[in-house]
């Protein structure tokens, strides 16, 4: 998710809400065409829920996948917490945290592309009628609650939302972080159908992002784990499963989902989670034929907020041309049967690719939609969203400030209740 206030200097970027509302309606409306005719890791696990054409078709006016399971804590190893989540179409992971005492629960998105963490006031929600699909944190059953007068908000590409800074205790499996600072937001409605249909399927953000982007600069989760000594490491590994579950750790990386060493790329501005790129390559990745090789973009944004592989409109329109893709509201579609090339990012000197196949995101009878959108904000540089991750285990180390990338592997949770 990418976010910016009216008195930041950053650069306004695509929102992965926005991305995920073009990427639920296309699919919905190509699938109704075809109706038609260590101990001091935490780890939170991520379901991807099956759905149903039936379900599918409910949903046609959401923009968010609907979260129909029940979430669990498990326990484990001291220190160690797994938590069950479901998302749709392999285009939005969330997690669960804790807020307040006794603890409530709030279902967040952990975005890399953002620092900030708001949970969405109760009382607020049940004046909206949002209470039957979303968790709100209601600040006077938390005997540790405390307000400020403070003003708060951020503006996503999608939309605002606003409140007031508070304070309260925070925890994420075993980890707890006593009289942290977050927003308390009263108005979500600024993000419009994404929030207010039934089927939503996120409460907050939670902000995994440097402290320089943070609106208000408050203190960052990642701050505040880090200065209360709880971590192994300063460091937080995602594992996004394709068509399964996921996962994200905190304090450490998870071998189970990785395999050989990382390879490091440094951050270049320390407020997203940008690194140098050396330039796109279009073709066969193991034949190292390619038909055309792109550098006008000289880094990229690893996001875990955004769901596709975002780029300069003229780049993505070059890359959509040599895949033959059509555009299709801001999305592209693909014949399923003809031959797709690589779409290869090179990165300190190392190609990450992402082949025909890995790219789809959906098929419908012989047209695949693809990870793939271009946005006129972005004009010199890349955001390797989810579509990317899928394929590369991510660690990013927030201690040395780079990012490290391993081939993922895939594995079951299906110990899991």
């Amino acid at each position: 998710l990418k976010s910016f206030s009216s008195k930041s200097k950053l650069p306004a970027q695509p929102s992965a809400l926005a991305t995920m509302a073009f990427t639920r309606f296309l699919l919905l409306l190509l699938l109704r065409a075809e109706l038609a005719a260590s101990s001091d890791l935490f780890r939170v696990s991520l379901q991807k829920q099956k759905r149903s054409y039936k379900d599918l078709d409910k949903s046609a006016s959401m923009n968010f996948a609907p979260l129909l399971t029940t979430l669990e804590t498990q326990s484990g190893d001291a220190g160690v917490a797994n938590v069950r989540l479901a998302n749709s179409f392999n285009t939005q992971y969330s997690g669960e945290i804790e807020v307040g005492t006794p603890p409530q629960r709030i279902r967040v998105v952990f975005d890399t592309g953002s620092s900030n963490l708001w949970v969405p006031n109760g009382r607020s929600l049940a004046q909206n009628s949002l209470l039957s699909n979303h968790k709100g944190f209601f600040s006077k059953l938390s005997e540790t609650f405390k307000f400020s007068v403070e003003k708060f908000k951020i503006q996503y590409g999608s939309g605002p939302v606003s409140g007031s800074y508070c304070s309260d205790n925070i925890q994420i499996g075993d980890l707890k972080i006593s009289n942290f600072t977050f927003a308390h937001v009263d108005d979500v409605l600024g993000l419009g159908s994404l929030y207010t249909q039934p089927s939503s399927s996120f409460d907050g953000i939670l902000g995994l992002g440097f402290g320089s982007l943070s609106v208000g600069q408050v203190p960052t989760v990642m701050q505040a784990l880090n200065a209360s000594g709880q971590l192994q490491e300063p460091v937080f590994g995602f594992f996004l499963g394709d068509n399964e579950d996921g996962q994200l750790v905190l304090g450490g990386v998870d071998p189970a989902y990785y395999r050989g060493n990382f390879s490091f790329v440094p951050v270049i501005s320390a407020g997203y989670w940008e690194i140098a790129m050396d330039e796109i390559k279009i073709g066969s990745a193991s034949s190292e034929s390619w038909f055309m090789k792109l550098s006008k973009s000289q880094s990229a944004i690893v996001d875990s907020g955004t769901s596709l592989l975002v780029g300069p409109e003229d780049e993505v329109q070059a890359i959509a041309a040599v895949l033959g893709a059509q555009k299709i509201q801001n999305l592209y579609v693909v014949d399923c049967l003809a031959a797709s090339p690589s779409i290869t990012f090179t990165l300190s000197g190392k190609d990450y690719s992402i082949n025909g196949q890995e790219l789809i995101l959906q098929q419908s009878g012989d047209w695949c939609v693809i990870g793939l959108q271009a946005s006129a904000s972005a004009t010199a540089h890349w955001i390797l969203g989810d579509v990317f991750m899928r394929k590369y285990y991510v660690q990013f180390d927030w201690g040395n400030k780079q990012v490290g990338f391993a081939k993922a592997v895939s594995r079951s949770f299906d110990h899991l209740v």
